[in-house]
C-alpha cells in the first residue's frame, strides 16, 4: 500500500469530501480521470504548497515521494472561483504563491493554511469573501432537472462552472459505474450491459480513457479469474 488515507464528508454545501494521507513510499500510479476539482495542501520535507489541482479530463500517470502529507478537500460539481476560469484549472496543477511559508495568496488575499479539522471552516470563508461560489444549475442539469433556459445557455454556464461538458462527466460517471461492477465481481459481458456500452472493446476503450485500466486489468487486481 502506497497511501494512507482517512476521508469525512462535510456540511459545508460546497464540499463533496475532505481527505487526508500520507505517502508510505515513493512510486507511480495510474491516476484516474476527475470530473471534480481540488484544493490540495501538500507538506513535503518542511515545504508546504497549496495548489489549485483539476479536473483531469483523462487517466494519466503521477509520479509521488515517500513520506509527504497531503490535504484534499474535493469541490463539489458547480463550484468555480469567479476571479479564476476554471479552464485554466483543466488539467493542470496550479501552484498558489505561499507566504512565508504560513500562508498563501488567493484573489489577493494571504490565508491561513487549512486542516483536515478546520477545512469546512476554511471553505465557508472562502465563500464569503466570494472566492468561491457554487452555480445551482450544474447539480440540477446532472439530476436531468427542467432548467427554463435555452440548450446553449445551459451548456455555456455548465462549462463554465466545471471545466468539462455534460458528456464528459456522463461517460466518466459511466466509466465509474462499469470499474464498480467489475470490482464487485461482475463478468465483463454483464458489465457492458449493466453499463449500456456496445459492445467489449468500447467497454476497454472508455475504461482505458477514463479510470487508465482495461477490463482484464481491473479484474486481476480484484483477483477475478
Amino acid at each position: 500500500m502506497s497511501f494512507a488515507v482517512e476521508d469525512r464528508a462535510s456540511d459545508v454545501p460546497c464540499i463533496e469530501k475532505v481527505m487526508h494521507g500520507f505517502t508510505l513510499n515513493s512510486g507511480v500510479t495510474i491516476r484516474p480521470a476527475e470530473s471534480h476539482w481540488h484544493l490540495v495542501l501538500t507538506r513535503y520535507q518542511g515545504e508546504a504548497r497549496m495548489l489549485a489541482v483539476g479536473p483531469l479530463s483523462a487517466a494519466g500517470r503521477v509520479q509521488y515521494e515517500a513520506e509527504a502529507e497531503i490535504l484534499w478537500i474535493k469541490l463539489k460539481l458547480g463550484t468555480f472561483m469567479p476571479h479564476l476560469p476554471i479552464a485554466r484549472l483543466l488539467n493542470a496543477e496550479t501552484v498558489l504563491p505561499s507566504v512565508a511559508g504560513q500562508k498563501f495568496w488567493l484573489n489577493g488575499s494571504a490565508w491561513q493554511f487549512p486542516s483536515f479539522e478546520n477545512a469546512d471552516t476554511f471553505v465557508s470563508r472562502l465563500v464569503r469573501e466570494d472566492v468561491l461560489a457554487l452555480d445551482p444549475l450544474v447539480s440540477a442539469v446532472l439530476q436531468r432537472q427542467p432548467t427554463g433556459l435555452s440548450p446553449r445557455t445551459v451548456r455555456h454556464r455548465f462549462v463554465q462552472a466545471t471545466g468539462l461538458s455534460q458528456n464528459q462527466i456522463y461517460q466518466l460517471q459511466r466509466a465509474q459505474q462499469a470499474q464498480s461492477l467489475l470490482r464487485l465481481g461482475a463478468s465483463i459481458l454483464d458489465t457492458v450491459a449493466a453499463a449500456g456500452y456496445a459492445d467489449q472493446p468500447h467497454l476497454t476503450r472508455a475504461l482505458r480513457q477514463w479510470i487508465g485500466y482495461t477490463p482484464a486489468q481491473l479484474q486481476r487486481a480484484m483477483g477475478a479469474p
